[in-house]
């Protein structure tokens, strides 16, 4: 849909205008405003209190299935022993509230049984990306202090020699594993729960009780930061489940703004089937797509990693209606040679978050799959997911925004040279949010969290615009990092490790334009007189300290100091120049 075929008479209500109906006193969306550490916050006023409200809901949905992977299928009961079932193991090792219980594995049917376990006793769950090293695995179990962890395989693999490191760990369970470990600490998870197929015969058992209260410590999401560590960030479950009332609000804005009303919930509607190809470890995963799921009824269907040829068979033999995660994988659905051999007519949003994206993109969607609405949105780990939300014709009219805010939260773009004065609309400055989705801090570092999160509100460190209407529009990151097809790649943690080789005297990295993944890291580096190292000893250099998503795809050598300004920062602009010539001349 092009912005002269938009319905006539489109908008019918303004953003502020479908925000107050959507919100208003006794509707399911009503919000109120409630003190949140000592701020008044605008929030949900009937969101479920806790993620084990969130599980003990879903189980209404019975005989459904929730979970779908290659030839496993988990329906919501069966899913809800399981859960119990460990909930109860958990308790037995002497898990208590607020300990830190760490998951680290690919999409599983396992992973949502582990998050929901330990989330339902009061402890704070901390996912770990399941392609970090071993170096880095330990690091987030040191740092969180995680008592309890759950791996899968490879994951464990990697971890293994690293264990004598992390003294808080007592327990570990591994999923999928088919030897042995002789290791006293380790306990196959298949021996307490069974496989996913045998869920539904574990005994029919409650939730240990627990006090949990909605503005709790829930959860560790591990974000990179530009000291070169990753920093914890730590939501309540009230941060969490705000991600719930986000979705809905935004489909019914796209009604109301279209001049009709939203539709009355059905129960007898058929159920909703979503293809889940972006991690749960991600904030994306685990608060915008599983947890709205488990307690809207929704069926996920998982992929242990993206394939698009995978997709299509899935999209084909489960119905899905739901797909996407990033910009990446919305191209990699539509310009695959071999998409037409399959039916895949039954999709009907493709969304997408969490990089760059073209503005092209909208309409080719519409184009490929007519049925389909495309949608997008802006969050950060550090917001639980979503702040803005963007879908149907205003997506249409405005392909290069992200949107307007949901109803509870704010955005303000203040001049970056103070942090205090609020910029008219259009001004570029730096994105500051607030609202009930904003987690607590991060993890035991005072400091960075005095610098990003003040009086409600988080500095995201991006350059942005919002107009007169509160859309909002990403124009730069402040921060020196890249993203790679949804992947948070900071510059200073690569160059860090470019820096331990001793070939090295200089080292930048900066982002290579890619059209379906946004961006990649390249590397120029300048070596020490007399030193030698290729271009292939450098990659595998990072590629032992770092996970593969932030090791360079290409490394330029530079024969003097690299280029500084004044105050001695490099000139990253005038590096990129060197792969912009290389794209050029391809």
């Amino acid at each position: 849909m092009t912005q002269d075929a938009l319905p006539a008479g489109w908008p019918a209500m303004s953003i502020a205008e479908a925000n107050a109906l959507i919100t208003a006193p006794g509707s399911a969306a009503e919000v109120e405003e409630v003190v949140i550490r000592g701020i008044k916050t605008k929030t949900w006023k009937n969101l479920p209190p806790t993620l084990r409200s969130v599980v003990e809901a879903g189980r209404a949905h019975g005989e459904k299935v929730f979970l779908v992977y290659e030839d496993e299928r988990v329906t919501y009961e069966a899913f809800y022993r399981a859960v119990a079932r460990f909930a109860v193991e958990l308790q037995g090792q002497g898990l208590k509230k607020g300990d830190r219980v760490a998951i680290i594995m690919r999409n599983l049917p396992e992973w949502p049984v582990a998050f929901y376990a330990a989330a339902s006793l009061g402890a704070i769950v901390t996912p770990l990306n399941a392609w970090w090293t071993g170096p880095e695995l330990e690091y987030g179990l040191t740092d969180s202090g995680s008592k309890i962890a759950i791996l899968d395989t490879g994951s464990y693999g990697r971890l293994a020699e690293h264990l004598p490191n992390c003294p808080d760990l007592q327990r570990i369970y591994v999923s999928r594993e088919i030897d042995e470990i002789a290791h006293p600490q380790v306990t196959k998870l298949e021996a307490v729960i069974g496989g996913a197929n045998e869920w539904i015969s574990l005994p029919d058992q409650a939730i240990p009780p627990a006090e949990i209260d909605t503005d709790d410590d829930a959860t560790i999401f591990y974000t990179s930061g530009t000291t070169g560590k990753p920093k914890g960030a730590l939501a309540t479950h009230r941060a969490v489940n705000s991600n719930i009332m986000a979705g809905a609000a935004s489909g019914a804005r796209a009604f109301l703004r279209r001049g009709e009303a939203p539709p009355a919930p059905d129960p007898d509607a058929p159920q909703r089937s979503s293809l889940i190809s972006v991690p749960f470890f991600h904030a994306t995963g685990c608060f915008a797509v599983l947890n709205p799921s488990l307690i809207g009824g929704a069926k996920l269907v998982m992929m242990h990693k993206w394939d698009v040829i995978r997709a299509f068979e899935l999209i084909q033999r489960e119905k899905i209606q739901s797909a996407g995660g990033v910009p990446t994988i919305a191209w990699q659905l539509i310009e695959h040679p071999l998409r037409e051999k399959y039916d895949l007519s039954s999709l009907e949003s493709v969304a997408y978050g969490g990089a760059p994206s073209a503005p092209e993109l909208v309409r080719k969607i519409k184009e490929t799959f007519p049925k389909s609405a495309a949608g997008n949105g802006w969050g950060m780990t550090e917001t639980c997911a979503t702040v803005t939300t963007h879908g149907a014709e205003d997506y249409a009219n405005r392909p290069d925004s992200c949107g307007p805010a949901v109803p509870v939260s704010e955005l303000q773009i203040r001049d970056p040279a103070d942090g205090v004065t609020v910029l008219p609309p259009n001004a570029v400055g730096e994105l500051w949010a607030n609202g009930p989705q904003i987690v607590k801090g991060y993890w035991n570092k005072p400091e960075a969290t005095a610098q990003t999160f003040v009086d409600g509100w988080v500095r995201t460190g991006d350059l942005a615009r919002v107009d007169e209407e509160g859309f909002c529009f990403i124009i730069d990151r402040a921060k020196d990092m890249l993203i790679r097809g949804g992947e948070n790649i900071y510059c200073i943690e690569v160059e860090n490790v470019l820096y331990d080789h001793p070939a090295v005297m200089d080292a930048a990295v900066v982002g290579i334009v890619h059209r379906t993944l946004g961006e990649e890291p390249g590397a120029v580096v300048t070596l020490k007189p007399g030193a030698s190292a290729t271009e292939a000893e450098l990659r595998a250099h990072v590629a032992e300290h770092l996970a593969a998503f932030k090791v360079p795809v290409k490394v330029k050598f530079w024969h003097e100091t690299l280029p500084r300004n004044a105050n001695g920062k490099i000139l990253k602009n005038e590096l990129k120049k060197l792969f912009e010539e290389d794209a050029a001349t391809a």
